[in-house]
C-alpha cells in the first residue's frame, strides 16, 4: 500500500465537473492498494499518515502531525501508484490490487480515518477525477508500509 501525501492549504476533487470532495488545510493524500494489501497494512498506513509530522511547529519545524493541527484529509483512490516503472517506458500494473479488493481496502481506509478523526473527504473510486490542490512548501512523501 502506498500513499502520496501533500501538505495543502486547500484540496478538491471533481467528478464531471461536480466536486465530490473538498478540503482546508491538510493532507491530500493518494493511495494505491497493491495485490498483497490487507487490513493490518492499511491499518499501520493510516497511523504513519495520522501521525506524521510535516507540519511547522511555533518556529517553523516540521514537528506536527495531522492530529496535532486538527487538519483535514482529503483521500484519493490512486491506481497507477501501484504501478512497476522500474524498467522500460511504459508502466505494469501487475502488482496492483484487483479493482473489488483495491475498493474494499480504500474503503477501509477512509472508515478508519473517519473513525480516529471525523469527517474524510473523498473522491469517488474507480472515477475519472480531476484533483486540485494547493501544495503548502511545496511538501510531498510517498509513504509505504
Amino acid at each position: 500500500m502506498k500513499a502520496l501525501i501533500q501538505r495543502v492549504t486547500e484540496g478538491r476533487v471533481r467528478v464531471e465537473g461536480q466536486v465530490v470532495g473538498e478540503i482546508g488545510r491538510g493532507i491530500v493524500l493518494l493511495l494505491g492498494v497493491d495485490k498483497e494489501d490487507d487490513r493490518a497494512v492499511a491499518d499501520r498506513l493510516l497511523d504513519r499518515v495520522l501521525g506524521y509530522r510535516i507540519f511547522g511547529d511555533e518556529v517553523g519545524h516540521m514537528n506536527l502531525s495531522l492530529t496535532d493541527v486538527g487538519g483535514e484529509l482529503l483521500v484519493v483512490s490512486q491506481f497507477t501508484l501501484s504501478a512497476n516503472t522500474r524498467k522500460g517506458t511504459r508502466p505494469s500494473f501487475s502488482s496492483a490490487a484487483p479493482p473489488a479488493a483495491a475498493r474494499e481496502l480504500y474503503e477501509y481506509f477512509v472508515a478508519g480515518a473517519a473513525n480516529r478523526m471525523g469527517p474524510v473527504a473523498t473522491g469517488e473510486f474507480g472515477a475519472d477525477m480531476r484533483v486540485e490542490i494547493v501544495n503548502d512548501g511545496p511538501v510531498t512523501f510517498l509513504l509505504e508500509v
